[in-house]
């Protein structure tokens, strides 16, 4: 089984699992500097919930994710246009202020990260602002059918010179059922 069939198999419980996780916080350290009306990507936006608040809060926002069946849920659930595509089909070229990639650059490969990197940091304006997180560690790892590629501080400076680590922290999963710590980090777009 692959990371998309799993998905695809479990999307229900995910959306279920995942829409109402309190990320308040860290969206406001992500739009805190991004400038008003800013453009915004929700790259492998799961369940839609952080695209639904980013449009709430008056952000023009796009999304997508690479599988078909969150992609209904979360344009039922956001009430947007969702599409359905890879990090590796991401062409786009100086079009957002900020890019917000929570839990979803981890199921990338980490020989495909660093290109996924390049293309992300190319679909940011200059200046433009890139949130990221993966579950703490380093390496690559299969979890009940999911590929998994974890990363500590010093990963995520290596992982993209095109870009400039403003802020990294670690936090808990806020998921009642889960015991797991998070990298999520804030980048800067150098190009």
């Amino acid at each position: 089984m692959t990371t998309q069939d799993f998905y695809q198999r479990n999307a229900q419980q995910f959306f279920d699992d995942t829409v109402a996780v309190e990320m308040s916080p860290v969206r406001d350290r992500f739009t805190a500097l991004l400038p008003a009306g800013a453009r915004v990507l929700d790259a492998g936006c799961g369940s839609g919930r952080d695209v639904k608040a980013f449009f709430e809060r008056g952000f023009e926002v796009e999304a997508f994710d690479a599988s078909a069946e969150l992609v209904a849920l979360a344009s039922a659930y956001s009430g947007l246009a969702i599409r359905q595509m890879r990090f590796q089909d991401l062409h786009a070229e100086a079009r957002y202020d900020g890019i917000w990639c929570c839990a979803s650059l981890l199921h990338v490969s980490l020989t495909e990260l660093p290109s996924v990197m390049r293309k992300v940091a190319t679909a940011l304006k200059p200046g433009g602002i890139l949130y990221v997180s993966f579950k703490y560690g380093m390496g690559e790892r299969e979890k009940q059918g999911r590929q998994f590629t974890d990363m500590n501080e010093a990963g995520l400076i290596k992982l993209a010179p095109e870009l400039q680590v403003i802020d990294t922290w670690t936090s808990e999963d806020q998921r009642p059922d889960r015991v797991e710590t998070w990298l999520n980090g804030l980048l800067k777009s150098k190009l």
